[in-house]
């Protein structure tokens, strides 16, 4: 049968069917017979210690099952970190115990402290308000640099301070990066704030637990990004569960954003409660939770520091950074302000020499961890603010600075310890330069100066590393578990394939993206290829989906079970064409000899392989399924440039997006409409952040923006229409597809395209602005206009 499709093609998302007409099946909508409710008493107060809770009067009322406190779960393991993170003297970070519910103080506003479960969730609500809980109020401790003077309130006492690291990259460069500062022509100096985020996905997270006493066996059903992993870490490392008894399926997923990568309380609290029941037990987030609950993202203070020659070229980089950890360590977040984001601070230019130093802290917040791009955008943020304030300084045009620095060969091995394989970093600022009509800027400005607006450009190049891995190399920067991924291809007898992939898909489009590649290799209509994942019990072991690692690692993986698959059916028609096995060609869904004219469909040859006539059995067993794992050798690099227009009103401060222009490098691509609304997503969460997101805490640890009444998310009329380029390839050249990620480039290139845009708009009417931290509200641009 010829393709319809493949590779290449904007092929619709064949998910959004059910989508868009009300058939999804997400974990909210699954209700099982006699399942009970859970409510979790959480702290209001950020930190304190539990002096009593009593549980009596809520024990007693109508429909409550039973009621669960930090004793219930003496024993049972804490909520384990995936990541260590060795300090710069060589000493393992400080890893505090994260229990299931509060076990003696609570440490944030928004830990469980007791939960109900009842017959109905109202019930279990009622009863919660029932239990009398009693705290000793504790000072708390927010501001990161306050938490690390000396005599600074605690946040856990069994440590020796709130320092859980610090961290220096690459410690061996240090004294060679502070000499190249003495000897500079220029130094260019910014301190700076990656302001903290909440990730808000459209779908809160959600547990039911559900367990069979008749077979022993658990089964969590989640809002997650990579079941696998959680069923590894509350296995083994929580709840002591063996593997084989402990299913775990995260089926339709409503957006993640890295948030739901993390294993959580919720979700082990509702498996173990529903053994300790013997009932299903279901948690549905309210949004309110949500903001209290869910792993916030970003939350960086940096200096950072570039010195320059004589000639304007970059001979050092130079960072501090404070990283907030919050009040526990979330799964992968040690790695995020290191590993993913001091190795990407050399960005594209061939800076010699850089140092990164990070400080990570706790203090009485919510987690921090991952979140869309996780330390990309953190190190792009900086790096691309400072380039573009030394160019202002040294009177050069931002473009023209950056295309001096840019690196220009490759391989490509960076300061930092990465290894960029391929990029063309000109071409990309070529096509940005051509999508974005510079050269009619003054013309546009002038018409803003009309109107009474003041009119700003801002340019900013990213790169990062992405599809993260390989294992053995992550393994020695402190993970804990590998990161390949794996696929299961099974054929059936008429033709048609499975393919189970440890990848999940939570709103990314694998269901038709994945397909197209089975289908492309074999020369097949892509809907002959059914995708499956989300489920323990029939997928194979895989590490999910983050890191924009599903298309280079987990398709990687389909296409090595894929070859398994093509060789042995190329087998099975040697016998059915009476010919070499060497001769024979697969194309378009046929076998054929080569330099002959005899065939054989796809369909003969899979149904010759299930009824084994004409080959001999002791060659070829009967069967066409496979199995692969992939795990790659490097990351993959994509990149780009992006530009901002803005129109700032003198008299309010508010700044309004005009154009965007994003010209990306993603290496090869499997589905254009797909990556190209993967762009889109990022960047409006990118713009979010530069203009309006902002997740605040007062002195006592109270989170002010806890609601979308005070947390400002984009809104469709807070965005231009996007210009989007991606033709600009340079394939990977290290997985067989020759992908780059692409699901996080929005969010790493528009915030400092955003930045250096209203900055240029103020210093082009003569303000001495050079920086204003984000979010650029109406109230901070203001303000920072009238000095």
């Amino acid at each position: 049968m010829p393709k319809d499709g493949g590779i290449g093609a904007s092929s619709k998302r064949r998910e959004d069917v059910r989508f868009l007409t009300g058939a999804g099946n997400y974990t909210d909508d699954i209700n099982m017979h006699g399942q009970a409710y859970v409510h979790f008493l959480r702290s209001d107060i950020a930190h304190g210690t539990i002096t009593n809770i009593d549980t009596s009067a809520a024990a007693g009322m109508p429909g409550v099952v039973r009621i669960f406190t930090g004793s219930d779960f003496e024993g049972v393991g804490g909520m384990p970190c995936g990541w260590q993170v060795t300090d710069k003297h060589g000493q393992p970070m400080q890893e505090p115990a994260h229990p299931i519910l509060a076990q003696g103080k609570v440490r944030h506003v928004g830990e469980p402290i007791a939960a109900v479960v009842a017959d109905t969730l109202e019930q279990a609500r009622d009863a919660a308000e029932a239990i009398v809980l009693d705290i000793d109020e504790l000072p708390a401790v927010v501001d990161m640099k306050d938490a690390l003077q000396d005599g600074a309130t605690k946040v856990h006492d069994d440590l020796n301070d709130n320092l859980c690291y610090d961290w220096g990259f690459v410690e061996e460069n240090k004294d060679a990066v502070n000499k190249a500062f003495e000897d500079a022509a220029h130094v260019t100096s910014l301190e700076l704030v990656n302001n903290r985020l909440v990730a808000n996905p459209m779908e809160p997270r959600v547990a039911v637990g559900d367990y069979a006493r008749g077979t022993d066996e658990s089964t969590l059903y989640t809002t997650s990004q990579n079941p696998h992993v959680i069923r590894l870490l509350m296995g083994a490392f929580v709840l002591g569960i063996p593997e084989h008894k402990l299913r775990v399926v995260a089926p339709d997923v409503g957006g993640g954003f890295g948030t739901k990568i993390f294993h959580y309380q919720e979700e082990a609290f509702c498996t173990f409660a529903a053994k300790a029941c013997n009932r299903p037990v279901k948690w549905t987030s309210s949004r309110s939770e949500a903001f209290i609950s869910d792993a916030h993202g970003r939350d960086h203070v940096t200096k950072i520091e570039l010195a320059l020659d004589a000639d304007n070229n970059f001979t050092a980089i130079r960072t501090e950074t404070h990283a907030n950890m919050g009040a526990y360590l979330s799964t992968f977040a040690p790695s995020v302000p290191t590993w993913l984001h001091g190795t990407l601070m050399a960005g594209n230019y061939k800076t010699p020499l850089i140092y990164v130093n990070v400080k990570a802290v706790f203090t009485n917040t919510v987690p921090v961890d991952a979140y869309r791009g996780a330390g990309r955008p953190e190190a792009t943020f900086q790096l691309e603010r400072v380039v573009d304030k030394a160019a202002r300084e040294l009177g050069v045009d931002p473009i023209a600075l950056r295309r001096q620095n840019f690196i220009t060969e490759f391989p490509y091995a960076t300061p930092v310890a990465v290894e960029y394989d391929t990029g063309d970093y000109h071409g990309t600022m070529d096509k940005l330069e051509e999508m974005g009509d510079f050269e009619g800027f003054a013309a546009r400005r002038a018409e803003s100066e009309k109107n009474g607006k003041l009119r700003g450009l801002g340019v900013n190049c990213y790169i990062e590393a992405c599809g993260i891995a390989p294992s053995n190399l992550v393994g020695q920067l402190g993970a804990r578990a590998g990161l390949y991924e794996s696929a299961t291809v099974r054929v059936n007898a008429t033709g048609g394939l499975v393919v189970m992939t440890g990848s999940h898909s939570h709103g990314q489009g694998h269901e038709t993206s994945f397909a197209q590649v089975v289908a492309e290799m074999i020369g097949i209509d892509e809907n002959m290829v059914e995708i499956v994942h989300g489920d323990t019990a029939n997928t194979p072991m895989g590490m999910g989906t983050y890191g924009s690692r599903s298309i280079a690692v987990g398709g990687s993986a389909m296409v090595r079970a894929t070859e398994k698959i093509i060789n042995k059916a190329k087998k099975i028609a040697s016998h059915l064409l009476e010919a070499s096995e060497a001769d024979i060609e697969l194309k378009d869904g046929a076998f054929s000899v080569a330099g002959t004219d005899k065939s054989v469909a796809w369909g003969d040859v899979t149904l010759a392989a299930y009824v084994p006539h004409n080959y001999p059995l002791e060659d070829i067993e009967p069967g066409l399924e496979e199995t692969a794992f992939y795990d790659p050798s490097n990351f993959t690099y994509p990149s780009g440039a992006y530009a901002c227009e803005v129109e700032v009103d003198p008299d309010t401060g508010k700044v309004t997006i005009e154009r965007f222009a994003a010209a990306d490098d993603f290496g090869n691509i499997v589905n254009p409409m797909i990556v190209t609304g993967q762009v889109h997503g990022g960047l409006a969460q990118g713009i979010g952040q530069a203009l309006l997101e902002n997740c605040a805490y007062d002195e006592n640890g109270q989170l002010l923006s806890a609601s979308f009444m005070d947390y400002a998310m984009p809104r469709a009329d807070d965005l231009p229409m996007f210009d989007v380029d991606h033709s600009s390839q340079t394939p990977c050249t290290h997985n067989p597809l020759g992908v780059k990620g692409c699901g996080e480039a929005g969010a790493i290139g528009s915030p400092p395209a955003v930045v250096n845009a209203v900055v240029d708009a103020l210093q082009s009417a003569g303000k001495d602005v050079t920086h204003i931290d984000m979010p650029l509200s109406p109230d901070r641009v203001w303000a920072a206009m009238n000095g």
